[in-house]
């Protein structure tokens, strides 16, 4: 057995010094080289665990060491986050309520978005909704930031309010927005009906019919320009004050200033902030249910968005099949913008 063992040992050896010789003589091909380098690291992994005649070499209890420590985490993910989604794209495919016999119906599901007006109603709501707090909020957030990291006094109170509709609970600031806006109470609509004349029949109806998307619109810009302006306010700190400096000798102005040196150099701030803000409102569902929910937390279908809508197929309904139908499309919109927004932002790195 010892003899085997040498004469292994003696081969691989021999292999690994002929890999040595070639990698040191010079191989022009790249690909090549690559391969002989992951040979070489290979022959030399066999060779250590025959020298030391170890069934597991010292790398790979190493790695054993390294993966043990992210095992619970992983494991947890992959229970609670990664299991059902596999299961979700399956069931994409399948009728099943939850009780009986699950049903292979192939696109089945896929077909009948095309006839739900209630899918489209939800569909068309959440674009409006995403296109019109996208722009607005990282505008809201960025002006705020620029005020802000101005020398001006108590900016650290402003600052903090500006970050309080953010860390304050939805609930609460959800109550005081439907309190202000209220229809016949809300100071909001005594405005326009004692300062400006609106007859009490034409006071806007803020969280219905066709105001309630702009009520969410101007909450959510509300709540989250906060946690933006942060975010922006760290990219304005890294900006070195020599380009501003050189930007004042050459006569620069203050839109010129903003123009040819702050926006560029947010441009990579800017682009975390789009991406994380368009996700986000592609998930809206807790702001839509407080705000336009009413009592029994029900939207109606001029409020009504794809998290909902998806929440209500699949438990109010029992139709999980469809329900994960619509997550499929959110997702596939998801990651279709956000593949786009990867491409402008590589398009104007370059």
């Amino acid at each position: 057995m010892d003899e085997l063992k040498a004469l292994e040992i003696d081969k691989l050896q021999t292999k690994l010094d002929e890999l040595l010789k070639r990698v040191c003589d010079g191989i022009d091909d790249r690909k090549e080289k690559k391969k002989c380098l992951s040979r070489i690291d290979k022959l030399q992994r066999t060779l250590s665990k025959k020298r030391s005649g170890s069934l597991l070499s010292r790398e790979f209890k190493r790695d054993m060491v390294s993966y043990s420590f992210i095992a619970p985490n992983f494991i947890g993910f992959a229970v609670f986050t990664l299991i059902p989604i596999v299961f979700a794209f399956a069931l994409a495919f399948l009728k099943w309520d939850g009780s009986n016999e699950i049903q292979f119906i192939g696109l089945g599901n896929f077909k009948r978005l095309g006839s739900d007006i209630f899918f489209q109603a939800a569909l068309k709501n959440t674009i409006i909704y995403c296109v019109g707090t996208v722009p607005l909020t990282m505008i809201a957030s960025l002006a705020l930031a620029i005020i802000l990291n101005q020398k001006v006094k108590g900016r650290a109170i402003f600052r903090t309010l500006s970050f309080f509709p953010y860390v304050g609970s939805l609930v609460a600031v959800t109550a005081v927005w439907k309190m202000l806006f209220h229809p016949s109470k809300g100071p909001i609509n005594s405005i326009l009906y004692h300062v400006f004349g609106v007859a009490q029949a034409d006071l806007p109806q803020w969280f219905s019919g066709s105001l309630v998307l702009l009520s969410l619109i101007l909450f959510s810009v509300w709540k989250y320009m906060g946690y933006y302006m942060v975010i922006y306010l760290a990219g304005l700190q890294g900006i070195s004050g020599e380009l501003y400096e050189a930007a004042s000798l050459d006569g620069a102005n203050t839109w010129q200033k903003f123009r040819y040196v702050t926006w560029p150099q947010l441009r990579s701030t800017t682009f975390f902030v789009v991406v994380m803000l368009t996700i986000n409102c592609f998930k809206v569902y807790d702001i839509a249910v407080m705000l336009a929910g009413g009592g029994s937390g029900e939207l109606t279908t001029s409020a009504t968005v794809l998290v909902y809508y998806i929440y209500q197929k699949a438990f109010i309904d029992w139709d999980l099949g469809y329900s994960s139908a619509v997550s499929m499309v959110l997702f596939v919109i998801v990651l279709f913008v956000t593949i786009i927004q990867f491409g402008v932002q590589k398009k104007h790195a370059e």
